[in-house]
């Protein structure tokens, strides 16, 4: 039996390991799988798992993003720290999940229910409506953020945010008019604050804005590269696995 841990966070990964080591002696376990990009790598180049345990919220994105480039047809046992408002939704549509920390009695739990479980069970039609039913709670974004300038804390319009990447393990905000603010958040609290049809986050290191974005071209590897209407050292660029996905947010209104 082949189980695939899909988490971002390292103590997350250790701890679920261990957990399943002594659940289940006899699994391969393997990860972590880290990011989507590595998610599509691997579906893509490997054989299909025989259980899926996944974090919702990835060091790029959501986790639901892999669903648009790759039919995952074994069972797959969320993992969440955050998404409480959807959990009556993982019961209507038989697909288990578990609240971080993982308690080792429901694991065990969840762990029942797929050995119950046939293939045909947990198909990308049940996925989907998991989807569309977690998005009818439609979230509340910010309209703007507080950052540190200098010694005071100031009011920044989303709407006006251009860029946030991370330099040398320092995160920074360019505005459309060209002003740096340094950010005290992670790169993954900001993006969760910001509006997702505006806001795409394009690796671990940027989030862009939709309106500054000038043009995109392919570069070696079918990467996209992604060209801004303001200045910028900084490249950006769309993995190949991800390229779809992006060309398809991109042409949303």
């Amino acid at each position: 039996m082949k189980v695939l841990i899909i988490e971002d966070e390292s103590t997350a990964f250790v701890a679920l390991k261990e957990q399943l080591t002594d659940l289940l002696p006899n699994a391969e376990i393997e990860g972590p799988i880290e990011s989507i990009d590595e998610a599509i790598e691997y579906f893509e180049s490997h054989k299909m798992p025989d259980l899926v345990f996944m974090d919702i919220h990835l060091a790029d994105g959501s986790a639901f993003s892999i669903f648009n480039t790759i039919d995952i047809t074994c069972p797959i046992i969320f993992t969440t720290a955050y998404d409480q408002y959807a959990l009556k939704a993982f019961d209507v549509n038989s697909i288990d999940y578990l609240l971080k920390p993982i308690d080792t009695n429901k694991l065990h739990r969840a762990l029942d229910k797929f050995q119950n479980f046939s293939k045909n069970e947990i198909n990308k039609e049940q996925i989907l409506k998991l989807i569309e039913t977690m998005r009818q709670e439609e979230p509340t974004y910010r309209r703007c953020l507080l950052v540190p300038k200098q010694e005071k804390l100031v009011l920044v319009e989303c709407s006006q945010i251009a860029f946030i990447y991370i330099d040398t393990q320092v995160i920074k905000m360019i505005t459309i008019n060209g002003e740096i603010y340094f950010m005290n958040d992670t790169l993954d609290d900001i993006y969760r604050q910001l509006d997702p049809r505006q806001f795409y986050r394009a690796n671990r290191q940027q989030i862009v804005n939709r309106d500054v974005i000038k043009d995109i071209s392919t570069c070696f590897g079918s990467k996209i590269l992604v060209s801004l209407k303001i200045a910028t050292t900084e490249k950006i660029t769309i993995s190949k696995g991800r390229a779809a996905e992006f060309k398809k947010w991109l042409a949303k209104n």
